[in-house]
């Protein structure tokens, strides 16, 4: 299901659309999901854990270069995820409204984020608390260019926001 999101993006397709290019019936689909929004989160909670996965990946590394977090960055704003990015952010905003189908949207959404990032960033030095916020930072800054990249189609500027952001990171790193 995930790869068929990832290839062509599924918020604009009907449950029985989703379920052909799955190779499923769309009776499966509200079997195991309950409804179309409801297999939405699931699918961003799966995009979400892949993506951390290889943020951890890097992370884990010896030393997370700024530009390999730059490549990163690229992966995550790549036009080709624009369809799931767009997905990520509505159903963050119906979310936000209290539909009761997303909420579950909200388990984990930024600790998930945080929590690993923190554990690297204090491993590079930085004390508990500064690590935290140099994390959720992170996050908050991912997102809101990905926002930007979203409403605007300017990566060029987004992406220099983003080395700004990591040269600025690299150096509070090199000075901890």
């Amino acid at each position: 299901m995930i790869e068929v999101a990832l290839a062509d993006g599924i918020a604009d397709k009907s449950l029985r659309a989703i379920a052909e290019a799955a190779g499923t019936s769309h009776r499966m689909l509200i079997h195991h999901f309950g409804s179309k929004e409801r297999l939405f989160v699931e699918i961003i909670q799966a995009v979400e854990a892949h993506q951390r996965a290889t943020l951890d990946r890097l992370s884990g590394s010896e030393d997370a270069a700024p530009q390999e977090l730059f490549r990163f960055w690229q992966q995550l704003r790549s036009p080709k995820l624009a369809p799931q990015e767009r997905l990520f952010f509505e159903i963050y905003g119906q979310a936000l409204q209290g539909r009761e189908w997303a909420t579950p949207l909200f388990d984990g959404i930024v600790e998930n984020w945080v929590a690993p990032l923190a554990v690297s960033l204090e491993e590079g030095g930085l004390g508990h608390d500064a690590a935290r916020a140099t994390a959720r930072l992170c996050v908050a800054v991912s997102r809101g260019l990905l926002l930007d990249v979203l409403a605007t189609g300017e990566y060029a500027e987004a992406d220099a926001a983003m080395q700004l952001f990591l040269r600025m990171l690299h150096g509070q790193r090199d000075s901890a």
